[in-house]
């Protein structure tokens, strides 16, 4: 017979299994039932589903804490290693502890349910200011030692870094034997860049590449249409974007809409039709582009450079997509839209440039197969949206080029 303490902790981890597969709706009763316990039952244990939710995150943001007081215990270690070391290793980490705390993790992505505590309001909605703060003084420590270019926005970096790693727990790389390898690959980019030589700035901006990726970014629909279907989509991008398309309901759409539910049913007649209405629009500009700044007549640094500059206008002006995205890295995706194609699109257009400058020389050539490269940094290409908010477009461009191109070392 379990003790009430391995009970509890059966539960705990029952739970956490379904919300992160299923979404903050998990019933009570379906983790009873998977856990072979009553509803009733449960309440022995935990008073509420919020309660269950409130104990994992918790438990989240406590492992987060404890892997910024080791990376920052690092620092003051005798002979400790240089900053690419320890960036690594805090990354390495913080990715370990996103992975096992998946759940929570992703209960944290979004806005909590409007009728949460005031409690589980403060633990989701918290920034995850430990990690950032010690790998900033990691990075501070190297540039001190004349490590990391006095260039280089350390706190801007770190936070970069943190949130790729933490990102990484979000999507289905927990199920891939190569996860333990993609913490080192992605700091090594961060720090050493792509770039055998990046152009400087004034070439870069005018690039054929970067031309053709303004001229697209011109040219984007705004959402300001002043029709009913248009007004439902607009709503429905900033409710989706904020609570998730699991916890988002029509009733939730409408509310916001000032309509009534039957009037959203008869301009979208599920919520799924409503998302593919919302992704397909946004799956476009996001194809035309990318196609513009591959095609361009420009060198492989500078499609690279145009395509981070396209996908930071994209998080700046459709952040609610790429939010809405994230329902599609989960075990159990809505199957009303089709992203892998364009994803895949993407990826091998994205390869056929690593590949071009590969072999001219003007990019490194790094381990792994190309199209696993082409991967890690078609995610690279994302800068985070809190990194866009803090620093702007601009800012969050000229950061991008300082690390993803240059590399943040000193000595590369």
């Amino acid at each position: 017979m379990p003790t009430e303490g391995e009970r509890r902790e059966e539960i705990l981890e029952t739970a956490a299994s379904l919300f992160a597969s299923s979404g903050i709706r998990t019933s009570l009763r379906e983790i009873g039932d998977a856990c072979g316990i009553l509803p009733g039952s449960l309440y022995h244990h935990f008073e509420s589903k919020e309660a269950i939710i409130v104990e994992l995150v918790q438990r989240y943001r406590d492992a987060l804490d404890q892997v910024a007081k080791e990376g920052l215990d690092s620092l003051h270690e005798p002979g400790a290693p240089g900053v690419e070391d320890r960036v690594v290793s805090l990354a390495e980490a913080i990715v370990g502890c996103a992975m096992q705390h998946r759940a929570a993790l992703l209960l944290t992505v979004y806005e909590p349910p409007k009728t949460s505590s005031d409690v589980l309001v403060e633990l989701a909605t918290q920034a995850p200011t430990a990690i950032t703060a010690a790998m900033a003084e990691i990075l501070d420590a190297g540039r001190q030692a004349g490590e990391i270019r006095p260039v280089v926005d350390v706190a801007a970096l770190a936070e970069r870094i943190c949130q790729t790693m933490l990102h990484m727990g979000v999507g289905a790389f927990h199920r891939s034997q190569a996860t333990r390898h993609l913490p080192a690959m992605k700091c090594h980019v961060y720090l050493h860049g792509v770039a055998s030589r990046a152009p400087a700035d004034r070439t870069l901006d005018r690039s054929a590449a970067m031309r053709a990726g303004r001229e697209v970014i011109a040219g984007w629909r705004s959402f300001d249409d002043d029709d009913r279907a248009s007004h439902l989509r607009a709503v429905g991008r900033t409710e989706f974007g904020r609570r998730g398309f699991e916890a988002t309901t029509m009733r939730d759409i409408a509310q916001s809409a000032g309509l009534s539910t039957g009037t959203v049913y008869r301009t979208f007649r599920s919520k799924d039709e409503l998302l593919v209405s919302i992704m397909e629009t946004f799956s476009g500009h996001v194809s035309a582009a990318w196609d513009a700044v591959v095609h361009s007549d420009a060198s492989p640094v500078e499609h690279l450079d145009a395509l981070l500059w396209v996908n930071i206008n994209l998080i700046d002006r459709f952040n609610e997509e790429f939010k809405i995205q994230l329902a599609w890295l989960r075990q159990s995706p809505p199957d009303s839209v089709d992203l892998g194609s364009s994803l895949s699109k993407q990826v091998r257009q994205l390869q056929a440039v690593l590949v071009a400058g590969e072999r001219d020389g003007t990019l490194e050539a790094g381990e792994g197969s190309t199209l696993a490269r082409a991967r890690s940094m078609y995610e690279l290409l994302l800068t985070p949206d809190v990194v866009v908010r803090h620093l702007g477009p601009a800012g969050a461009h000229l950061l991008a080029r300082e690390t993803v191109l240059r590399g943040a070392l000193t000595h590369r």
